[in-house]
């Protein structure tokens, strides 16, 4: 079938071998995907979910016992007091946007201990100047530059936090750069450090990407809000729009409020019959994670064994499952990403070409064959055109699909000449 596919014998060979060098790494994503399993598994029966549940709301959504359920559930695995679970949140970016200017006001600060935030917040905090931003509204941003080895700089840290600093950005993933990913345990050395030197202020984390890579999210270690898409790891490839916001009670309502009205909150906004989708994709989340994390692994390995630079590396310990890649020219760039379009099972016939993405400042070349459009729990592959042109790599519903599409990826930069030879 591989040869029927396009693969060459000498790529089986070479991905066979790494395959087989990643077995015990394989176990122990398999260790921690079983008890995510067990712990959604267990949320589901501790909150009685019920076929009933799953039953379409339309207009106001008034009592809607299936919505109402889900986000319980979503708290219950989180371990925060309240979750706010919607299709009206559109994308990641909408659930961290809501977040903030539910918690800001005019004259607050947002502060981002951990360099950059990403590109598409750079315009709701008004970075990039937008229409709209937070900037508009008299909110002040700030951000500390990461270490040389990518670490935070707890001195620098100390110095930023003012009375005004209102809220805490911290991005648990890397984005469009190549620092490292912050573990839920550093994340929550973070915030207690913050924590001492200001009680008040409010610790929010972009967790997308992150979710049951671990046994443990950043809510469990302090974080008053974790914001993520449903699009993403949580959504477990069948939630077609939606993200969440899980957190403390008094956050989670002024976030409603905020996506919704005031005076209105969570008691209004029908689930439109995705109740279905977005419950039975939070129950395969864990094991659709855990193929994307082999998949990033074995891509790691894939390319450090034909010379290219890989953050992180295969062997380092995981807290998402981006890969980034360092290709090295834009000719690299394009042609990985064709080979993961030609890999999947959704417009496979299509070359990707660089183009002009909302909310970013250069353009973007995205390989994206998905059954959700944008899905990037899905196998896909993106970066923006600009030295050192980086690939980032992430997703895979099922390990041997994210297996293929790496092996395809590899196909193409033989054929563009980028990848002169295999290692023996």
């Amino acid at each position: 079938m591989y040869t029927t596919l396009g693969i060459s014998p000498e790529v089986v060979a070479l991905s066979g071998s790494i395959e087989d060098q990643l077995k015990a790494r394989f176990e122990e994503i398999d260790r921690n995907a079983e008890y995510n399993q067990l712990k959604v598994l267990h949320a589901m029966q501790k909150n009685r979910l019920q076929e009933s549940h799953f039953a379409a709301t339309t207009g106001y959504g008034y009592n809607d016992a299936g919505r109402e359920a889900l986000e319980r559930i979503y708290a219950d695995v989180f371990h925060t007091e309240s979750a706010l679970v919607r299709p009206q949140i559109t994308c990641g970016t909408h659930a961290l946007a809501t977040a903030l200017f539910a918690m800001v006001r005019p004259g607050d600060e947002i502060l981002s201990p951990v360099g950059p935030v990403y590109d598409t917040l750079q315009e709701v905090i008004g970075i990039r100047d937008s229409i709209g931003s937070l900037k508009e509204w008299g909110v002040s941003y700030r951000e500390c530059a990461l270490l040389a080895d990518g670490s935070i700089d707890y001195d620098a840290v100390r110095d930023a936090v003012r009375p005004n600093t209102r809220l805490i950005e911290i991005q648990r993933s890397k984005g469009y750069l190549t620092r490292p990913t912050f573990s839920p345990e550093e994340i929550g050395r973070l915030i207690r450090f913050i924590k001492e030197i200001k009680p008040d202020v409010i610790c929010m984390v972009d967790n997308c990407y992150g979710e049951f890579v671990l046994r443990e999210e950043p809510s469990d270690y302090g974080a008053d809000m974790v914001v993520g898409s449903l699009i993403k790891n949580p959504g477990g490839g069948l939630a077609p729009v939606g993200g969440y916001i899980c957190g403390t009670k008094e956050c989670v309502d002024a976030c409603a409020y905020r996506l919704s009205a005031p005076g209105l909150g969570q008691e209004v906004g029908a689930n439109l019959g995705l109740l279905p989708n977005l419950m039975e994709g939070f129950f395969l989340a864990p094991t659709v994670t855990a193929s994307a994390l082999k998949t990033a692994v074995f891509a790691a390995k894939m390319y450090e064994s034909l010379g290219f630079a890989c953050f992180p590396e295969s062997g380092a310990d995981r807290f998402d499952i981006i890969q980034a890649v360092t290709l090295g020219s834009p000719e690299a760039l394009k042609a990985f990403c064709t080979g993961i379009q030609a890999a999947a099972p959704v417009d496979s016939f299509v070359t990707p070409e660089p183009w002009a993405m909302p909310g970013y400042d250069d353009p973007v070349i995205m390989a994206a064959g998905a059954f959700v459009s944008g899905s990037s729990i899905e196998l896909s592959a993106d970066g923006p055109l600009r030295p050192p042109y980086n690939v980032y790599f992430q997703g895979g519903l099922t390990w041997f699909h994210g297996k293929f599409g790496i092996m395809r990826s590899v196909e193409e930069l033989l054929r563009a000449g980028v990848v002169k030879q295999l290692p023996v």
